[in-house]
């Protein structure tokens, strides 16, 4: 991997695993203010999707560590099979989070709908990206090398 794509690729990283992380934290070790406040800022965006369930927050946020781990463990090492794989965990992560919610938004206002798809479907979109900025490159053949005995 280039210079310049190891430092896109880590800026990316960085930027996913931030979100996990946020979420990760807040859900895991404050599951009610999670269920409540979601995202802040006056809106509250998971407890119209139904009742709290303190288990199932709690194992939200701890998910979202776990990959903010993995994330973070791929930004640090550039390792390409880690890479890959966290890209893809974001991707498969992400995609379906997004589907789930295109499916559920009609009990938000129109500005909160915008806003939950808007925001979900980042994390995706910088995965993919990623994933083709930190492709291998194309291997050329070497010319060969004539050995002498």
């Amino acid at each position: 991997m280039t210079a310049a794509r190891a430092l896109w690729a880590r800026i990316g990283l960085a930027y996913i695993a931030i979100g996990f992380a946020l979420v990760g934290f807040w859900a895991a070790f404050a599951p009610t203010s999670f269920y409540k406040d979601f995202p802040g800022a006056g809106r509250h965006w998971i407890s119209p999707d139904g009742p709290f369930n303190q288990h199932l927050i709690r194992d939200v946020g701890e998910l979202n560590l776990a990959l903010m781990v993995v994330v973070l463990a791929a930004g640090v090492t550039l390792s390409l099979p880690l890479v890959r794989a966290a890209l893809l965990a974001t991707l498969v992560n992400g995609v379906l989070h997004v589907v789930y919610h295109v499916g559920h938004v009609d009990m938000f206002s129109s500005s909160d709908q915008v806003a939950i798809i808007g925001s979900l479907v980042l994390a995706p979109i910088v995965a993919l990206v990623l994933l083709m900025v930190v492709r291998a490159p194309a291997t050329t053949r070497a010319p060969a090398v004539e050995q002498s005995v």
